[in-house]
């Protein structure tokens, strides 16, 4: 009877903690530097998420590794709720898919909370290259093997680069970068002649005449950059990998932590306002629940292996 007695003695006093969460400021990290779609989403839904919330959310980058550092960060943090993940493809899907010693499981290290949505990737192309189309990039490519430089600034632009590559029979030089940020530096300067990419940075300058948007990975056009077709549109093969973006916690994370930011960023997910500042960098946003987050995680997860099998890229 006094064991009875003392299990319900802790459970009350421990409900009010997590009634009260949160009760200080929540740290959200993520896995990219500044000026890449990664933290220019993460700067959209935070504001009215920590209003919803009730506290502030501090945004952490902790970019490199494909995003390894910053999956660790939070896979070690304490599952209180005050480390939450702004986990994308590149951390959660790619390098555990293409590692030969996967650093951590993203299905059974992390506790998912919501899908936050799907990243559009368009082709750019600086405007010296003798371009106007992707099946001209294509076909200049073919006569120009090994001369044409490509950057990437994510798992996702490298994967679905290589994919195109294979696909379209193409020999290319590739140029790693930190993030689409970085990137986009090199990309204006004409340092690199080519990108898939997120269109945050980029496609202010297909604006101002200092780049060419080919294509987009999309399923459908885009409003940001509705000149750029789909792939099957322009008479070439999609690649087969979704770039997403969701938010998880370590493991362990309470339940009642779990649903209450659920909750809350459904709400975000669906104001008008957000929606539209998500329009500008042509992200879809779409929250779950924390059931479909993990199913989708687990497929995202042998899609990228099959595609990084298929093309032969295997990390060290």
């Amino acid at each position: 009877m006094k064991k009875l007695i003392l299990a319900a003695a802790l459970a009350v006093a421990c409900a009010p903690a997590f009634a009260q969460y949160p009760n200080k400021p929540i740290r959200l990290i993520v896995p990219f530097p500044p000026g890449g779609a990664a933290e220019l989403g993460a700067r959209i839904f935070t504001q009215p998420l920590s209003q919803q919330l009730g506290q502030p959310i501090i945004i952490e980058t902790r970019p490199g590794a494909e995003g390894i550092i910053a999956s660790e960060a939070v896979r070690k943090a304490d599952p209180d709720g005050y480390t939450l993940y702004y986990g994308t493809a590149t951390g959660m899907s790619f390098a555990p898919a293409a590692k030969k010693v996967p650093p951590y499981d993203p299905v059974k290290d992390f506790t998912p909370i919501s899908l936050v949505g799907i990243f559009g990737f368009f082709v750019f192309s600086h405007a010296s290259m003798p371009v106007k189309t992707i099946q001209d990039l294509v076909g200049y490519a073919r006569a120009n093997p090994g001369r044409l430089f490509y950057g990437t600034g994510n798992a996702t632009s490298i994967l679905a680069t290589a994919q195109f590559a294979a696909l379209n029979k193409i020999d290319m030089v590739h140029v790693p970068y930190r993030g689409d940020g970085p990137l986009s530096l090199d990309m204006v300067a004409g340092r690199v002649n080519f990108a898939i990419a997120t269109p945050g940075t980029l496609a202010p300058q297909v604006k101002e005449g200092k780049l060419r948007v080919l294509a987009t990975l999309l399923p459908s056009r885009n409003p940001l950059l509705p000149e750029a077709p789909t792939m099957p549109e322009a008479g070439l093969q999609s690649v087969t990998i979704t770039p997403w973006g969701g938010l998880f916690g370590p493991a362990k994370l309470p339940r009642e932590v779990v649903d209450r930011v659920g909750r809350e960023i459904a709400i975000v997910l669906a104001k008008p306002e957000v929606k539209d500042a998500f329009g500008r960098i042509a992200f879809e946003p779409r929250s779950s629940s924390p059931e479909a987050l993990s199913a989708f995680v687990a497929e995202q997860l042998a899609a990228y292996g099959r595609v990084a099998k298929q093309v032969g890229l295997t990390l060290d």
